[in-house]
Protein backbone atom coordinates (compact mmCIF):
# COMPACT_ATOMS: atom_id res chain seq x y z
CA UNK A 1 0.00 0.00 0.00
CA UNK A 2 2.62 2.23 0.87
CA UNK A 3 4.60 2.14 -2.50
CA UNK A 4 1.56 2.47 -4.54
CA UNK A 5 0.63 5.78 -2.22
CA UNK A 6 4.59 6.66 -3.43
CA UNK A 7 3.78 5.80 -7.33
CA UNK A 8 0.75 7.91 -7.18
CA UNK A 9 2.71 10.68 -5.42
CA UNK A 10 5.48 10.66 -8.19
CA UNK A 11 3.13 10.54 -10.94
CA UNK A 12 1.61 13.31 -9.67
CA UNK A 13 5.10 15.52 -9.34
CA UNK A 14 5.38 14.38 -12.84
CA UNK A 15 2.40 15.52 -13.98
CA UNK A 16 3.21 19.05 -12.37
CA UNK A 17 6.14 19.34 -13.53
CA UNK A 18 5.03 18.57 -17.28
CA UNK A 19 2.21 21.28 -17.17
CA UNK A 20 4.55 23.68 -15.57
CA UNK A 21 6.97 23.13 -18.49
CA UNK A 22 5.92 26.24 -20.30
CA UNK A 23 9.41 26.46 -22.28
CA UNK A 24 12.24 24.18 -22.90
CA UNK A 25 15.90 23.92 -22.37
CA UNK A 26 16.71 25.73 -26.03
CA UNK A 27 14.46 28.97 -24.40
CA UNK A 28 16.38 29.25 -21.32
CA UNK A 29 20.31 28.89 -23.23
CA UNK A 30 18.32 31.97 -25.86
CA UNK A 31 17.54 34.20 -23.11
CA UNK A 32 20.90 33.64 -21.32
CA UNK A 33 22.88 34.18 -24.32
CA UNK A 34 21.08 37.53 -25.22
CA UNK A 35 21.22 38.42 -21.54
CA UNK A 36 24.89 37.62 -21.23
CA UNK A 37 25.91 39.37 -24.69
CA UNK A 38 24.17 42.42 -23.28
CA UNK A 39 26.52 42.27 -20.47
CA UNK A 40 29.54 41.67 -22.95
CA UNK A 41 28.40 45.03 -24.90
CA UNK A 42 27.78 46.91 -21.44
CA UNK A 43 23.77 47.67 -22.89
CA UNK A 44 22.56 48.49 -19.81
CA UNK A 45 24.37 51.90 -20.45
CA UNK A 46 22.48 52.78 -23.09
CA UNK A 47 18.89 54.53 -23.70
CA UNK A 48 16.41 51.68 -23.08
CA UNK A 49 14.85 52.38 -26.90
CA UNK A 50 18.67 51.75 -27.98
CA UNK A 51 18.34 48.40 -25.85
CA UNK A 52 15.21 47.35 -27.27
CA UNK A 53 16.03 48.23 -30.81
CA UNK A 54 19.96 45.81 -30.24
CA UNK A 55 18.01 43.24 -29.16
CA UNK A 56 14.93 43.25 -30.98
CA UNK A 57 17.89 42.81 -33.73
CA UNK A 58 19.00 39.47 -32.46
CA UNK A 59 15.80 37.95 -33.16
CA UNK A 60 15.78 38.25 -37.08
CA UNK A 61 15.16 35.56 -38.93
CA UNK A 62 13.10 33.84 -36.50
CA UNK A 63 10.22 32.32 -37.90
CA UNK A 64 6.54 33.77 -37.30
CA UNK A 65 4.32 31.20 -35.27
CA UNK A 66 1.14 31.82 -34.71
CA UNK A 67 -1.31 30.40 -31.61
CA UNK A 68 2.28 29.78 -29.63
CA UNK A 69 0.52 31.07 -26.13
CA UNK A 70 -2.22 28.55 -27.04
CA UNK A 71 -0.50 25.21 -25.53
CA UNK A 72 -2.87 24.10 -22.80
CA UNK A 73 -6.31 24.45 -21.47
CA UNK A 74 -4.90 26.59 -18.12
CA UNK A 75 -3.38 29.68 -18.77
CA UNK A 76 0.18 29.85 -17.87
CA UNK A 77 3.63 32.37 -18.96
CA UNK A 78 4.66 30.90 -21.85
CA UNK A 79 7.92 31.18 -23.42
CA UNK A 80 9.20 30.53 -26.76
CA UNK A 81 12.42 32.06 -28.44
CA UNK A 82 11.93 29.77 -31.87
CA UNK A 83 8.68 31.14 -33.15
CA UNK A 84 7.39 34.36 -32.56
CA UNK A 85 4.06 36.13 -33.73
CA UNK A 86 4.20 40.19 -33.75
CA UNK A 87 3.22 40.11 -30.31
CA UNK A 88 5.38 37.69 -28.40
CA UNK A 89 7.97 39.16 -30.36
CA UNK A 90 7.47 42.36 -29.05
CA UNK A 91 6.70 41.24 -25.28
CA UNK A 92 10.16 39.38 -25.53
CA UNK A 93 12.49 41.89 -26.51
CA UNK A 94 10.63 44.75 -24.31
CA UNK A 95 11.27 42.18 -21.07
CA UNK A 96 14.72 41.01 -22.19
CA UNK A 97 15.28 45.22 -22.63
CA UNK A 98 13.86 45.87 -19.17
CA UNK A 99 15.99 42.87 -17.66
CA UNK A 100 19.03 44.82 -18.90
CA UNK A 101 18.35 48.04 -18.34
CA UNK A 102 18.63 47.11 -14.02
CA UNK A 103 21.06 44.15 -14.37
CA UNK A 104 18.83 41.37 -13.63
CA UNK A 105 20.21 38.77 -15.74
CA UNK A 106 19.01 35.12 -14.67
CA UNK A 107 16.00 33.59 -16.85
CA UNK A 108 13.83 33.53 -13.69
CA UNK A 109 14.59 37.82 -13.94
CA UNK A 110 13.21 37.35 -17.61
CA UNK A 111 10.22 34.99 -16.48
CA UNK A 112 9.10 37.80 -14.04
CA UNK A 113 9.55 40.66 -16.41
CA UNK A 114 7.25 38.94 -19.12
CA UNK A 115 4.54 38.53 -16.69
CA UNK A 116 4.64 42.06 -15.68
CA UNK A 117 4.35 43.13 -18.95
CA UNK A 118 2.01 40.22 -20.77
CA UNK A 119 -1.06 40.37 -18.06
CA UNK A 120 -3.33 42.51 -16.62
CA UNK A 121 -2.00 43.94 -13.41
CA UNK A 122 0.77 41.60 -13.76
CA UNK A 123 -1.04 38.75 -12.24
CA UNK A 124 -2.25 35.42 -14.01
CA UNK A 125 -5.17 34.32 -12.97
CA UNK A 126 -7.13 32.86 -16.07
CA UNK A 127 -7.50 33.20 -19.58
CA UNK A 128 -9.05 36.77 -19.25
CA UNK A 129 -5.87 37.94 -17.41
CA UNK A 130 -4.00 37.92 -20.56
CA UNK A 131 -4.04 41.49 -22.09
CA UNK A 132 -5.42 40.56 -25.54
CA UNK A 133 -6.25 43.32 -27.04
CA UNK A 134 -3.37 45.92 -27.51
CA UNK A 135 -5.44 48.79 -26.58
CA UNK A 136 -6.33 46.81 -23.67
CA UNK A 137 -1.69 46.41 -23.44
CA UNK A 138 -1.04 49.97 -23.48
CA UNK A 139 -3.22 51.10 -20.82
CA UNK A 140 -2.20 48.48 -19.08
CA UNK A 141 1.43 48.98 -19.28
CA UNK A 142 0.88 52.80 -18.84
CA UNK A 143 -0.31 52.86 -15.56
CA UNK A 144 2.56 50.07 -14.59
CA UNK A 145 5.10 53.07 -15.28
CA UNK A 146 6.12 50.27 -17.77
CA UNK A 147 5.46 53.08 -21.53
CA UNK A 148 4.34 55.77 -22.12
CA UNK A 149 1.90 56.51 -24.69
CA UNK A 150 3.25 59.53 -26.39
CA UNK A 151 1.46 59.69 -29.30
CA UNK A 152 -0.49 62.67 -28.83
CA UNK A 153 2.48 65.09 -27.49
CA UNK A 154 3.81 64.31 -30.92
CA UNK A 155 1.14 65.01 -33.00
CA UNK A 156 -1.13 62.40 -32.39
CA UNK A 157 -5.37 62.21 -33.11
CA UNK A 158 -8.25 61.55 -31.28
CA UNK A 159 -9.57 58.24 -31.31
CA UNK A 160 -11.82 55.60 -29.77
CA UNK A 161 -12.06 51.94 -30.71
CA UNK A 162 -15.05 49.81 -30.94
CA UNK A 163 -13.94 46.27 -29.70
CA UNK A 164 -16.11 43.39 -30.17
CA UNK A 165 -14.48 40.47 -32.04
CA UNK A 166 -13.69 37.85 -29.16
CA UNK A 167 -16.95 38.39 -27.41
CA UNK A 168 -18.42 37.86 -30.93
CA UNK A 169 -17.04 35.10 -32.19
CA UNK A 170 -15.52 32.85 -29.16
CA UNK A 171 -15.67 29.95 -31.50
CA UNK A 172 -12.07 31.31 -32.32
CA UNK A 173 -10.75 31.30 -29.11
CA UNK A 174 -9.34 27.82 -28.01
CA UNK A 175 -10.37 29.00 -24.09
CA UNK A 176 -13.24 30.43 -24.65
CA UNK A 177 -15.01 28.00 -26.61
CA UNK A 178 -14.26 25.30 -24.19
CA UNK A 179 -14.66 27.83 -21.27
CA UNK A 180 -18.18 30.01 -22.35
CA UNK A 181 -18.71 31.41 -19.09
CA UNK A 182 -15.22 33.44 -19.52
CA UNK A 183 -16.61 35.74 -22.79
CA UNK A 184 -18.56 37.94 -20.18
CA UNK A 185 -15.46 39.29 -18.67
CA UNK A 186 -13.95 39.35 -21.95
CA UNK A 187 -16.98 41.63 -23.13
CA UNK A 188 -16.61 43.53 -19.94
CA UNK A 189 -13.32 44.27 -20.73
CA UNK A 190 -14.04 45.12 -24.16
CA UNK A 191 -16.35 48.22 -22.82
CA UNK A 192 -14.11 49.43 -20.75
CA UNK A 193 -11.54 49.81 -23.66
CA UNK A 194 -14.89 51.26 -25.88
CA UNK A 195 -14.98 54.08 -23.15
CA UNK A 196 -11.71 55.36 -23.82
CA UNK A 197 -9.93 58.18 -25.43
CA UNK A 198 -6.91 57.01 -27.20
CA UNK A 199 -4.53 59.17 -29.57
CA UNK A 200 -3.20 57.75 -32.91
CA UNK A 201 -1.31 59.17 -36.03
CA UNK A 202 -3.03 58.78 -39.57
CA UNK A 203 -1.68 57.05 -42.20
CA UNK A 204 -1.15 59.92 -43.98
CA UNK A 205 0.13 61.71 -41.01
CA UNK A 206 3.37 59.61 -40.31
CA UNK A 207 5.71 60.83 -43.08
CA UNK A 208 5.95 64.55 -41.55
CA UNK A 209 6.03 63.40 -37.94
CA UNK A 210 8.22 60.44 -38.95
CA UNK A 211 11.29 62.88 -37.25
CA UNK A 212 9.65 62.68 -33.15
CA UNK A 213 9.71 58.60 -33.74
CA UNK A 214 12.54 57.26 -31.41
CA UNK A 215 14.45 54.52 -32.20
CA UNK A 216 13.34 51.53 -30.03
CA UNK A 217 9.48 52.63 -29.78
CA UNK A 218 6.99 50.14 -29.84
CA UNK A 219 4.52 50.83 -32.59
CA UNK A 220 1.02 49.96 -32.73
CA UNK A 221 -0.47 49.82 -36.35
CA UNK A 222 -4.57 50.75 -35.98
CA UNK A 223 -6.92 48.70 -38.02
CA UNK A 224 -10.11 49.29 -40.15
CA UNK A 225 -11.07 45.05 -39.24
CA UNK A 226 -14.82 45.42 -37.84
CA UNK A 227 -14.15 44.63 -33.87
CA UNK A 228 -10.62 44.91 -33.44
CA UNK A 229 -8.42 48.06 -32.31
CA UNK A 230 -5.15 47.48 -33.53
CA UNK A 231 -3.45 44.82 -36.01
CA UNK A 232 -0.13 44.63 -36.21
CA UNK A 233 3.00 45.55 -33.80
CA UNK A 234 6.39 46.02 -33.69
CA UNK A 235 9.60 47.96 -32.96
CA UNK A 236 10.67 51.34 -34.70
CA UNK A 237 14.48 51.44 -35.75
CA UNK A 238 16.30 54.60 -37.13
CA UNK A 239 18.17 53.75 -39.87
CA UNK A 240 21.92 55.39 -41.03
CA UNK A 241 20.00 57.72 -42.82
CA UNK A 242 17.84 59.06 -40.37
CA UNK A 243 15.00 57.32 -41.43
CA UNK A 244 12.57 55.67 -39.04
CA UNK A 245 11.78 51.69 -40.19
CA UNK A 246 9.07 48.95 -38.59
CA UNK A 247 11.00 45.84 -37.01
CA UNK A 248 8.53 43.26 -36.69
CA UNK A 249 7.07 39.13 -36.88
CA UNK A 250 5.17 40.26 -40.14
CA UNK A 251 3.01 37.11 -41.24
CA UNK A 252 2.43 33.43 -41.23
CA UNK A 253 5.61 31.63 -43.50
CA UNK A 254 7.97 34.65 -43.04
CA UNK A 255 10.32 35.47 -40.39
CA UNK A 256 11.36 38.62 -37.97
CA UNK A 257 12.71 41.46 -40.90
CA UNK A 258 13.24 45.24 -40.37
CA UNK A 259 11.03 46.93 -43.64
CA UNK A 260 12.46 47.53 -46.65
CA UNK A 261 10.42 50.96 -46.44
CA UNK A 262 10.01 53.70 -43.90
CA UNK A 263 6.95 53.13 -41.60
CA UNK A 264 4.87 55.55 -43.25
CA UNK A 265 5.37 53.81 -46.60
CA UNK A 266 4.92 50.68 -44.89
CA UNK A 267 1.57 51.43 -43.17
CA UNK A 268 0.25 53.04 -46.66
CA UNK A 269 0.90 49.49 -48.53
CA UNK A 270 -1.62 47.77 -46.26
CA UNK A 271 -4.86 48.53 -46.77
CA UNK A 272 -6.30 47.66 -43.44
CA UNK A 273 -3.62 49.49 -41.70
CA UNK A 274 -5.24 53.27 -40.68
CA UNK A 275 -2.17 55.16 -38.58
CA UNK A 276 -0.20 54.31 -35.77
CA UNK A 277 0.27 55.18 -31.89
CA UNK A 278 3.97 55.88 -30.83
CA UNK A 279 4.67 54.52 -27.36
CA UNK A 280 8.08 54.61 -25.61
CA UNK A 281 9.39 52.72 -22.79
CA UNK A 282 10.09 54.30 -19.58
CA UNK A 283 13.76 54.55 -18.50
CA UNK A 284 15.26 52.68 -15.63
Amino acid sequence: MKNYIKIILLICFVVQITFAQVFSDKDISECNSRLSLAVEKNLSQKPIGDVIAEVGKTFLNTPYEAHTLEVSDEEQLVINFSGLDCTTFLETTFALARCIKQNKTSFDNFKNELQQIRYRDGKIKDYTSRLHYFSDWIYDNTNKGLIKDVTKEIGGKPTKFKVNFMSENPHLYKHLKSNPELVNEIKKQEQEINSRQYYYIPENEIAKLESKIQNGDLIALTTNDKGLDIGHVGIAVKMPDGRIHFMHAPLVGSKVQITEDSISEYVKKIKKHTGIIVLRAVEI
